[in-house]
């Protein structure tokens, strides 16, 4: 069952939201690893190309609804983990962490080295991935190195 939605009538509120409850301590996933989040990943993941060129220029409500299905999807135990697609290298990444819950909604992490016994790693975005969803779990699966 997907987490509610999350409702607030300004941009402005949706960031501080995620501040508060993303960016002032580490979500932590269900298999250990500690997930940095950046104020300045915002724009990334909540605003949209309106012209599909990369530039994200567009404030999304849809994205901006499901700010609590990131940590839920992080800390969901029945979780797809898939790597994700370095397009720069054309090549699977396996630094890169796609988990997938909720139909087609993933969340994107980056793999830091281990420090301390502690796996790390930085968010880098969340979305729907209707239109990539297919791709993505055709892709390798993401296991943790060993």
């Amino acid at each position: 069952m997907e987490p509610p939605l999350v409702i607030y009538p300004t941009e402005e509120d949706y960031r501080r939201h995620y501040e508060r409850f993303y960016c002032t301590a580490p979500v932590v996933t269900f298999d250990g690893i500690s997930v940095r989040f950046s104020k300045g990943r915002f724009v990334h993941c909540f605003y949209e190309s309106s012209k599909r060129n990369s530039i994200k220029d567009r404030f999304s409500r849809v994205r901006a609804e499901r700010i609590d299905w990131i940590k839920a999807t992080l800390q969901d135990p029945k979780a797809e983990l898939y790597q994700g697609w370095d397009k720069g290298k054309s090549r699977y990444d396996p630094t890169w962490r796609v988990s997938v819950v909720y139909d087609s909604y993933v969340v994107v992490l980056q793999i830091r080295k281990e420090k301390d016994g502690i796996s790390r790693a930085e968010f880098k975005t969340a979305y729907v991935a209707d239109n990539s969803i297919d791709k993505i779990r055709k892709g390798p699966e993401w296991t943790p190195k060993k």
